[in-house]
């Protein structure tokens, strides 16, 4: 299971990345990094996924400074903090941040 502490650490830290999907995801939104380590540093863990065939994940809801929602999957891979993908949380696939719809 994953600790937000851990993963605002390994941001503060600078050990993370993102994977090929997790960029291109934050490409297609727009989206800057900074944008993404802003809602790390102030989100919380919504939903863990521990039996996932890829591996153990989460899912971080956070906002930006300027109060953008963003969801943000994220995993560990070799010790380092993976952003898997990164979205904006829109209808109908999400009522507001923390509901699905």
């Amino acid at each position: 299971m994953f600790d937000i502490h851990w993963i605002q650490s390994k941001i503060s830290q600078c050990g993370y990345y993102f994977t090929r999907h997790g960029e291109q995801e934050r490409q297609n939104d727009n989206l800057t990094i900074a944008e993404v380590k802003e809602a790390l540093f102030n989100g919380m863990i919504l939903e863990q996924y521990g039996d996932d065939a890829r591996g153990e994940s989460c899912l971080i809801v956070g906002f930006t400074d300027s109060g953008k929602p963003l969801h943000i999957v994220c995993g560990e891979i070799e010790g380092d903090l993976a952003i898997i993908t990164v979205y904006i949380p829109t209808p109908p696939k999400f009522e507001n941040p923390y509901e699905r719809g």
